[in-house]
């Protein structure tokens, strides 16, 4: 199954050099420029890393669609925290740990109380938006970034910026947790058959609750990204970035029924929505029509996985 996963990403890798070959002919002189690409990679970098957390979950069985909220939660602590008088690096990591808690509560709910995690996460996404809300007391903070624009910002000499070097770190470093650990294993069996995983030893409940807590954290590094980006800590920020999170790893080749997925699939996803959303905007079409081609190629990614798996039957 692990080796099926991993060439399960090959076909969306050739869709995304086709689409990006298909604009860079329509658009040459345009779309094909040098600080495209790294305008392109800045746009993917919160997706990227927030898909990295999303990976895990979907490979284990489970689902999140609090993704939106909590990284508009962490652009608020952040922003709060800032304000009233704390460094960067705190206010950055106390909106990561934020998150990590938030996911810990999460996993510890789906396993404690046996809710289905597209309730529990349902409900974390209200929780959280309104969370942030209150927090900001419904409206905008801005502060001084304090150098934290600096992560996404283009440097001079035209390199990328050092959030795309950070998203890059953190795909490689779960990309070999998924394929060499003993944890990696876990996450596979429980979400290819949670009885088999249990009867062989693994403590389901505890790779639950940690790949939550994971993906909460992700999300909070996502959200310093997002807050690098806009400068201000915004609730109502975000809002749909869960399912173009989901979108992302299910174009990479993850299946929403758990047991397969690849970090490198879902890094393939991110970037093949981030060049059609470019490419359309370079063609002049509609964000309706952006959004149409998107749905269609979420559905043709599903479709495809499923004939994969009957013809691996």
């Amino acid at each position: 199954m692990r080796g099926l996963t991993r060439r399960a990403w090959f076909g969306p890798l050739v869709a995304l050099v086709c689409v990006y070959a298909v604009f860079a002919i329509l658009r040459p002189d345009t779309f094909a420029r040098a600080s495209n690409l790294v305008t392109m990679a800045r746009q993917t970098v919160v997706v990227a890393i927030a898909a990295v957390g999303a990976t895990l979950v979907i490979v284990h069985g489970g689902i999140d669609l609090s993704v939106g909220s909590g990284v508009a939660l962490a652009t608020v602590v952040i922003a709060s925290l800032l304000k009233s008088g704390h460094g960067p690096i705190a206010a950055s990591l106390a909106g990561i740990a934020v998150l990590g808690a938030t996911g810990l509560l999460t996993g510890a709910i789906v396993t404690r109380l046996k809710i289905a995690p597209f309730i529990v996460t349902l409900g974390s996404m209200s929780i959280l938006r309104g969370v942030a809300k209150g927090v900001a007391d419904e409206q905008k903070i801005d502060v001084d970034p304090h150098g934290l624009d600096a992560l996404l910002a283009v440097p001079e000499h035209g390199a990328l910026p050092y959030g795309v070097w950070i998203a890059v770190a953190i795909a490689v470093f779960f990309a070999a947790v998924l394929r060499y650990t003993r944890f990696g294993r876990h996450v596979f069996a429980v979400g290819s058959n949670e009885a088999t995983a249990r009867l062989c030893g693994v403590e389901v409940d505890r790779v639950r609750i940690a790949v939550y807590g994971i993906a909460g954290l992700l999300a909070g590094v996502a959200g310093v990204m997002e807050f690098s980006t806009l400068t201000v800590g915004d609730p109502t920020d975000s809002i749909g970035l869960e399912l173009e999170v989901i979108a992302a790893v299910v174009i990479g080749g993850a299946s929403l029924s758990g047991g397969e997925g690849t970090i490198a699939g879902s890094m393939v996803g991110a970037l093949l929505m981030t060049v059609i959303k470019t490419g359309g905007t370079h063609l002049g079409l509609p964000n309706w029509v952006q959004e149409i081609v998107t749905g269609a190629i979420i559905l043709a990614a599903v479709a495809i996985d499923r004939a994969r798996k009957s013809r691996a039957r």
